[in-house]
């Protein structure tokens, strides 16, 4: 009798355990970040874990079968360690800055084509936080002297472009080369020197 009772609490409490951890679960298999789909296998493995308790309850109301409790533990901790091994790619992504798959300079290059003023790019940094939001760093060439204005304006259209490839913060050097570019825009008038110059260096958060 003393059995059947903690078989029967058994049970309550896995009913309990799998829909708290349930809801969860759901909630967080609907996020796109790779923090959510660790943390919503997190709660699979205790969903998993109240399952095995349950059968185990059912089981005991009319047999007494010691050895299925670790026969269900080995097998949650194989689908564990298998979700574990697919998950550990982007993760190790993450931890060496490794540049994000679709991000690369010929992307970027790409989505500037439009800008008559870019004559090209170098030093070419870009790095993901958490698989979906990224960080840049590039120098942007022009073909010819940019006051603040004109630099400045160029930067805020590269940032808005760079929100198609999901980067999040971007640190833009505006150069330009005498020796390799085109007409000077005549910023001999005595006005502020030419932001190719000062070479600006801005940071954008892009939001």
């Amino acid at each position: 009798v003393l059995g059947l009772d903690k078989a029967r609490l058994n049970m309550l409490l896995a009913v309990l355990g799998i829909g708290v951890n349930g809801i969860a679960m759901l909630r967080l298999r609907k996020g796109r970040s790779l923090n959510e789909r660790v943390v919503s296998l997190h709660f699979l493995e205790d969903v998993l874990g109240w399952i095995a308790v349950l059968v185990g309850a059912l089981v005991m109301l009319v047999a007494d079968v010691p050895v299925l409790d670790p026969i269900l533990s080995l097998l949650i901790a194989c689908f564990v360690l298998f979700n574990v091994y697919r998950n550990i790619r982007p993760v190790i992504t993450i931890i060496l800055q490794a540049a994000p798959a679709g991000v690369s300079e010929e992307s970027v290059s790409s989505l500037l084509r439009d800008e008559k003023e870019v004559k090209g790019l170098h030093d070419f940094r870009v790095w993901t936080l958490d698989g979906e939001h990224h960080v840049l760093t590039m120098h942007v060439t022009v073909k010819r002297n940019l006051d603040l204005k004109t630099a400045e304006a160029l930067k805020e259209r590269i940032k808005t472009k760079l929100k198609e490839l999901d980067i999040l913060h971007a640190t833009i050097e505006v150069e330009y080369n005498p020796e390799h570019g085109e007409q000077d825009d005549g910023s001999d008038d005595g006005g502020p020197p030419p932001a190719s110059y000062l070479r600006l260096h801005t940071s954008y958060f892009l939001y």
